[in-house]
């Protein structure tokens, strides 16, 4: 598939006034025809077709890797998700791949998983993509729910969010998948973590790797396809925050200390790492930091570093931890 529908989609959604696509192209629903549209955990008037069309951003299956000592195209302040699999070599999936391709299906440690990042949400997420007895692959549906990228998988034809790991619509709504403890931090901080780590490959497709589509995104007023309501608290909508379950604590205020310690979590900030939708190249991008979430005897911890409108729209009720 061309680059250029995919760029020029993503664009006109960046520059159109707020809800002018929302308005006119809701899900295109004969896309779908073995999706159960009868079971559903959500209303379908919140889902809107996000400008792409299914598979428009095409999800990577079965990923090529290179020891991370081999990789040198990649700028040292880049991010990158990393995932660190029990009796493992470290993985690294850069966001100079997923930025683009925003799912990769891959098996780690005879572990089926599914990395994936919605840029609009700025949610980087891994999950295991088994589901009782069944193990699912995914892809992107093209559309979006309070801005987030709503996924599709292939056996089911189901509908997913993102952000939580729920089966919206079709046979799994209501279902969840299992998140997997992973984080992001740079690509320095990874090699010189992990020199025996393993980097994903650059796919085979026709993309600018390395280019940001969604220069500014991480800065704007509001955000993209989002008609909900606004964080509390005076917090802008695009200020990142470290969610861990249903609680979020402002990314400013981890920075502003370097360490907090408290609901027996250890939350620390060190700077080093680009923004990933900030400027055209990502290596160039502003310095957002990075976090690790660990609990108190050492280990890691699911978590996420989201937007704070994205939490607001999937926790409305989630505890805002702001140290007041």
């Amino acid at each position: 598939m061309s680059v250029a529908p995919v760029i020029r989609a993503l664009a006109i959604a960046l520059v159109l006034p707020l809800g002018t696509i929302a308005a006119q192209t809701p899900p295109d629903l004969g896309q779908w025809p073995r999706t159960d549209f009868d079971r559903t955990t959500v209303d379908l008037s919140e889902i809107v077709s996000g400008g792409v069309g299914r598979d428009g951003i095409p999800a990577i299956d079965g990923p090529r890797f290179l020891p991370a000592a081999q990789e040198d195209a990649i700028g040292r302040r880049e991010p990158v998700l990393t995932l660190v699999p029990e009796g493992e070599v470290a993985r690294a999936y850069p966001m100079r791949y997923l930025t683009w391709h925003e799912i990769v299906n891959d098996v780690v440690a005879g572990v089926p998983v599914a990395v994936t990042f919605c840029p609009l949400c700025n949610t980087a997420l891994v999950f295991d993509r088994r589901v009782g007895d069944e193990v699912l692959t995914f892809g992107i549906s093209g559309n979006l729910r309070h801005s987030d990228m709503v996924m599709f998988d292939r056996e089911t034809e189901s509908w997913w969010q993102q952000a939580t790991g729920e089966g919206i619509v079709g046979v799994f709504a209501g279902a969840r998948l299992e998140p997997l403890v992973a984080w992001v931090e740079s690509w320095e901080s990874f090699r010189t973590a992990h020199p025996d780590g393993l980097v994903m490959a650059e796919p085979d497709a026709s993309r600018p790797y390395g280019r940001n589509p969604y220069v500014g995104y991480d800065t704007s007023a509001r955000p993209f396809l989002f008609s909900g309501e606004m964080p509390p608290h005076g917090i802008e909508p695009l200020a990142r925050v470290v969610r861990v379950g249903s609680r979020a604590w402002p990314l400013s205020r981890i920075a502003a200390a370097g360490r907090i310690a408290e609901q027996g979590l250890v939350i620390s900030w060190g700077a080093g790492k680009a923004s990933a939708l900030d400027a055209a190249r990502m290596s160039e991008g502003r310095d957002v930091g990075q976090i690790r979430v660990r609990g108190t005897a050492g280990a890691d911890v699911v978590h996420d570093v989201m937007f704070a409108f994205a939490f607001h729209a999937f926790w409305p009720e989630g505890e805002w931890m702001l140290g007041r």
